[in-house]
């Protein structure tokens, strides 16, 4: 048995930059839980890793030469692997990061966070949910809403989210912030296991593979928070 069903979770790290690959590395091996199993400098090198080896998480940087990683994370979900994507970035404002999410990406997490949150994102995508960076978030929100003088186009209508009942689409919103479920629940006051259970619910109703996905509909249709994201001006 292998994965975290075996009591360890085996990743993957892609990245153009030795350097980085090595200190990711370092930082993941601290948690013994957790196991690198291979590497890749590029997105069809990521690919052959994840066809090869099937791990459980692949830490992908989305700015590769050659196949970079909006396309090898559209590659590896088309091919129906058990590894989940999480896209590493090193700007808040990344076009990329949008694309990843498309392509399938279960989350994305900025290149600076700290040791301990990069490990927890690793267990939290292993254990099938999503980990969305706020800081990262907040500017995908600017993008779609139209901030900084990017104007998107008008959203096509989404008949999924006429599915959702008011509170529902209150959960979905506050997750487009970045918000967790613990911070939801608090911002709602409900109990987190509430919050887990709408977010099911969602995920249903609109067919989302996963918490990642669900925002990336809500952000084609349009759902955006009326209030200023977190730590937004």
């Amino acid at each position: 048995m292998r994965g975290p069903a075996a009591g360890r979770v085996r990743v993957v790290v892609a990245d153009d930059d030795a350097l980085l690959r090595a200190g990711v590395r370092l930082v993941l091996e601290t948690d013994d839980r957790i196991e690198v199993v291979g590497q890749a400098a590029d997105g069809l090198a990521a690919v052959a890793r994840c066809r090869e080896l099937l791990p459980d998480v692949v830490l992908m940087d989305v700015r590769m030469p050659g196949v970079d990683g909006v396309e090898a994370t559209r590659r590896i979900t088309a091919a129906g692997l058990p590894t989940r994507v999480l896209v590493l970035t090193t700007f808040h404002h990344d076009d990329y990061v949008w694309g990843a999410l498309r392509a399938g990406a279960a989350g994305f997490l900025l290149k600076r966070a700290s040791a301990e949150r990069l490990v927890d994102a690793v267990h939290t995508l292993a254990a099938g949910e999503s980990v969305l960076d706020p800081a990262v978030t907040r500017d995908l929100v600017a993008q779609v809403v139209g901030r900084g003088g990017v104007q998107p186009p008008p959203p096509p209508e989404d008949t999924r989210l006429a599915q959702l009942t008011a509170r529902e689409r209150e959960v979905l919103r506050l997750a487009a912030e970045g918000r967790s479920n613990r911070e939801i629940a608090a911002l709602l006051v409900l109990a987190e296991s509430t919050v887990k259970t709408h977010m099911k619910r969602i995920l249903a109703k609109i067919d989302a593979r996963d918490r990642a996905q669900a925002v990336a509909i809500s952000y084609r249709a349009g759902l955006m928070p009326p209030r200023d994201p977190p730590g937004g001006s």
